[in-house]
C-alpha cells in the first residue's frame, strides 16, 4: 500500500471503533529516540523517516508535526500525501490538541496506542483536549496491528556482556547506588523503562535499535529484588550465568504487567516521561512521579569510561584524518558523491579496533544539502561533489570502549564571501562554548548563548540545541543534561560528556556546522565554590580555508592554534609519513 491507501485502511478501522483521529508519535514502549523497525508506525502511516515527530489523521484530514532539523526533509517525503506539515516553534503553528478540536470538534473521541505513549504525554493530551469541546482520549487501541501487512517482528538479537574494563562499575554496585538515590526520593523501587538505562545499569549490550546497542526489555527494582522482562531467546547460558550472579532474576518480556501488578512495596517511582501509560496505570502501589535517578548516574563518567572515550576518539581521529587527506584529491579527481564519501569514511573507521558500527547515520550534505539539518543521501538524492562550495558531514562511531560524534564543514574549493563569513561565525560560536568557564550545577540554556550571541548580532539563528550528551558505547543522543535555547534545568557537573555543535543553515544555499565532544572537568574552586570548564574530546582538525581571520578575536585564534597543537601532537605518532605531514600543515598556526 502507498501512504493514501494506508491512511485510509486506518480509516476504515477508525470508523469501526468510532474514532474521529488516531496520533502517531515517533517513540516505543521505551519512549526512545530511534526505535526498532516494529514500533516505527509513524514512519508507515505518514512516510517520513526523522527522528522526531507526530502524525495525526482524522476522518477527513492528516497533518505531521516536526522540528526545525526536518522542515525540508519532511516537505519532500511529504509530498503526494494528504498530510500538511505542521512546523514546531513556528509561529501560526498550531498544537495538535488545537488542530484536532478544529478538525473533529466536540464530543469527538481520538485514539492513541498507550503502550507507545508515555504518561505524561497522554495525561497532558487528555487535559488539552478536554479544553476543545470536552474531546476524549482511548489508549487501548493498536491499529496498525490491523493494517501493517508484514510488521517486522520485535527483534530477537542475542545480548552481550559489557566488560568490566570498559564500564568501570560491576552492575551489582550500580544497583546498590540506584537504590541509595530510590532511597533518598522516598522510593521503595523503581521501573526502569529506558533501553539506555538498562543496558547501562547491567553492563549489557544489544543490536536491537540500529546504530545504538541496546536490547528491548525492562527492568524492575525493589528493595530487596531485581527483574529483567526480556524475551529469553536473546539470552545466551553465558549471559544468564552472568544475570545470576549480579542478584538478576528473568522474565518474559510480556509479564512485565503482572509483575507491577504483583509488585509488593508499598510505592514505585515511574518516571512518567519514559514509562508508557498502559504501564502507568497497572500499577496498584503509589506511585513516586520523578525523574529516572539512572538518567544523572549514567552520564557522570568514571575514569574506566573516560579513558574508553579518549580510546575511541584516538582511533576517530585517525580515521578522519586518513580521510580528509584523501577527500579533496579525490572530490578533484571526479567520481565523488554524498553516499561514496559517506562508504570512504566508514570503511577507514571499520579499519580501528574495537570498531563496532557507526553511532547514527551519516549526515553528508553537499552545498544545499548542507542546509538540511538531518540529511541523508540516497540514490535518488545522491548529489556529486565538486571542487567548491561546502561540504557537512556530521558523522560518528560505535567503538567498543566509547561512542564518538563529530561535525566538520570542509571547503572543497573556492568559497564566496557569504560562505566564508557564516562559517566564521558558527566557528566563533563553536570556540566561545569551550572558552567557557561555569559554576558546577550551571544549566547549558545559561551557557547556550555564547554560541548564538554573534550570529544574533546578525539576524542569524538555528533552532536545534547546540549540545547533548554522549553515551558510552552506547546511545549518541543521551540526556538530560545538553546546550539548548529553551529552559532545561539539567545541571552540568564534572565528569559529564556533551556536544559542541552550533550551526546556521541557509535554504537552498548551504549549511555550516562543527562540532566537538567536550569532556567537563574542574577548573577552579574560589570562595564561590566550584567552577568547571570542558575539555575536548574530539580529536580532529577544523578547516582553516573558510576563516576569515580578521573576524577572529585573538583569543578565539589561541585557542585554535592550541587545540590543532594537541590534535597533531596526540594523533601524529600513530600516522605514517604522508598523513603525518598533512595533519601539520592542517594544525599549523592560523597566522
Amino acid at each position: 500500500m502507498n501512504i493514501n491507501e494506508r491512511i485510509e485502511a486506518l480509516r476504515e478501522v477508525m470508523r469501526r471503533e468510532h474514532l474521529s483521529a488516531f496520533i502517531f508519535p515517533s517513540t516505543d514502549p521505551h519512549q526512545g529516540e530511534y526505535v526498532p523497525d516494529h514500533w516505527k508506525g509513524r514512519e508507515f502511516i505518514s512516510g517520513f523517516n526523522g527522528s522526531a515527530g507526530t502524525a495525526v489523521v482524522t476522518l477527513k484530514s492528516a497533518a505531521l508535526w516536526t522540528d526545525s532539523r526536518y522542515f525540508l526533509a519532511a516537505e519532500e517525503q511529504l509530498k503526494g500525501t494528504e498530510y500538511q506539515l505542521m512546523k514546531l516553534k513556528i509561529e501560526g503553528t498550531p498544537t495538535i490538541a488545537e488542530w484536532i478540536g478544529r478538525e473533529c470538534g466536540p464530543g469527538a473521541e481520538v485514539g492513541v496506542d498507550g503502550m507507545v505513549n508515555s504518561a505524561n504525554s497522554v495525561k497532558g493530551l487528555i487535559a488539552d483536549l478536554r479544553k476543545q469541546g470536552g474531546i476524549t482520549v482511548r489508549t487501548n487501541l493498536d491499529p496498525l496491528s490491523q493494517i501493517w501487512r508484514n510488521r517486522p517482528a520485535v527483534p530477537e538479537d542475542k545480548v552481550e556482556i559489557y566488560p568490566m574494563e570498559y564500564s568501570g562499575e560491576a552492575a551489582h554496585d550500580k544497583i546498590a547506588r540506584i537504590r541509595k538515590a530510590l532511597r533518598e526520593l522516598h522510593a521503595d523501587g523503581m521501573l526502569m523503562s529506558a533501553l539506555d538505562d538498562i543496558a547501562w545499569t547491567l553492563n549489557l549490550r544489544g543490536s536491537d535499535v540500529h546504530c545504538n546497542p541496546v536490547f528491548v526489555s525492562y527492568l524492575l527494582i525493589s528493595s530487596k529484588d531485581v527483574t529483567i522482562y526480556i524475551n529469553k531467546v536473546k539470552l545466551k547460558p553465558d549471559v544468564l550465568a552472568y544475570l545470576s550472579a549480579e542478584g538478576v532474576g528473568v522474565a518474559p518480556y510480556e509479564d512485565v504487567k503482572k509483575g507491577l501488578k504483583d509488585y509488593f512495596e508499598y510505592n514505585i517511582l515511574l518516571d512518567p516521561d519514559e514509562v508508557n501509560y498502559t504501564l502507568y496505570k497497572t500499577v496498584g502501589r503509589e506511585i513516586v512521579e520523578a525523574e529516572s535517578p539512572v538518567k544523572r548516574l549514567k552520564t557522570i563518567k568514571n575514569e574506566r569510561e573516560i579513558a574508553g572515550f579518549k580510546s575511541a576518539m584516538l582511533k576517530d581521529g585517525i580515521a578522519m584524518v586518513k580521510f580528509l587527506k584523501w577527500l579533496k584529491p579525490a572530490v578533484e579527481a571526479g567520481g565523488q558523491t554524498e553516499m561514496s564519501v559517506d562508504e570512504k569514511l566508514t570503511s577507514l573507521r571499520a579499519e580501528q579496533p574495537l570498531f563496532r558500527g557507526l553511532s547514527f547515520d551519516t549526515i553528508a550534505g553537499y552545498q544545499a544539502h548542507g542546509a538540511i539539518v538531518h540529511y541523508e543521501a540516497t540514490p535518488a538524492t545522491d548529489a556529486p561533489l565538486k571542487a567548491e562550495g561546502l561540504l557537512l558531514l556530521d558523522s560518528g562511531g560505535q567503538y567498543l570502549d566509547g561512542t564518538t560524534d563529530i561535525t566538520r564543514t570542509i571547503a572543497l574549493g573556492p568559497l564566496t564571501d557569504e560562505q566564508r563569513h557564516v562559517y566564521t561565525l558558527v566557528l566563533k560560536g563553536h570556540i566561545q562554548i569551550e572558552l567557557c568557564k561555569f559554576p558546577s550545577g550551571s544549566s547549558g540554556t545559561q551557557i547556550d548563548i555564547l554560541a548564538r550571541k554573534d550570529m544574533w548580532r546578525e539576524g542569524l539563528n538555528y533552532l536545534h540545541g547546540t549540545g547533548h550528551g554522549v553515551g558510552t558505547y552506547l546511545n549518541v543522543h543521551e540526556g538530560p543534561h545538553q546546550f539548548r535555547m529553551e529552559w532545561k534545568p539539567a545541571p552540568l557537573v564534572a565528569g559529564m560528556t556533551i556536544t559542541d555543535e552550533p550551526g546556521v543553515y541557509l535554504t537552498d544555499k548551504f549549511g555550516v556546522r562543527i562540532e566537538n565532544t567536550l569532556l567537563i572537568t574542574p577548573y577552579m574552586e574560589t570562595e564561590f565554590g566550584r567552577f568547571l570548564q570542558f575539555e575536548p574530546l574530539t580529536l580532529c582538525p577544523i578547516d582553516k580555508a573558510p576563516i576569515v581571520i580578521d573576524m577572529l578575536t585573538q583569543e578565539e585564534i589561541l585557542w585554535l592554534d592550541n587545540y590543532h597543537q594537541k590534535v597533531f601532537e596526540t594523533l601524529s605518532p600513530h600516522l605514517e609519513n604522508d598523513d603525518v605531514e598533512w595533519l601539520r600543515e592542517a594544525c599549523s598556526p592560523i597566522l
